[in-house]
């Protein structure tokens, strides 16, 4: 193999010599969270299905430190609300919310789960943020995996520029405050 063909990566920002390197806590918390998203998939529709697809070899979400699907609210801090979402369905939704542990986050994916979709009906949410707070809205009806891909990333650029302090702040406090979350 030739030398040509290895690319070097330039180290983040910090401090570094012989034998270390020293950079700021929220920097390293932040890349250490954005490569270990443990997902939960709420999925009650078509992009439940893409979803899926999403896990397979040819897409491979475990790329990104998310091969680890977790069905317990406890022990997961990326909620994934795929499909339709109906009223009876909201106050479930909203308690396995709440039942996972600080930090979490929220993708909205598909148009059902983001706005209601073609189903603007007296029994269908108009989409999740009116009962949980979304970090991430995927387009799509149903979305296509990339589409899902691109949604985590952006989750992960989200949670690495994410202040370690960020949780604890006034504003976030008020926000959870605006959906009646203590």
């Amino acid at each position: 193999m030739s030398d040509s063909k290895i690319k070097m990566v330039e180290a983040p920002e910090g401090v570094e010599g012989t034998g270390f390197f020293a950079t700021k806590l929220d920097t390293v918390v932040g890349l250490a969270r954005a490569n270990s998203l443990w997902p939960l998939p709420f999925a009650t529709s078509c992009c439940g299905i893409e979803f899926m697809a999403t896990m397979g070899s040819h897409y491979d979400v475990a790329r990104f430190g998310s091969e680890r699907m977790s069905f317990s609210p406890r022990q997961a801090d990326m909620l994934l609300v795929m499909g339709t979402i109906a009223k009876k369905m909201a106050p479930i939704l909203r308690q396995v919310y709440e039942q996972m542990a600080e930090p979490r986050w929220v993708i909205a994916v598909g148009a059902c789960a983001s706005s209601g979709g073609i189903f603007d009906t007296y029994s269908v949410l108009q989409g999740i943020d009116k009962i949980i707070p979304v970090d991430v809205y995927v387009p799509g009806c149903p979305p296509r995996p990339e589409q899902i891909l691109d949604g985590v990333m952006r989750l992960q650029d989200l949670v690495k520029s994410e202040s370690v302090r960020r949780r604890s702040s006034p504003e976030y406090q008020e926000l959870l405050a605006s959906y009646n979350i203590s």
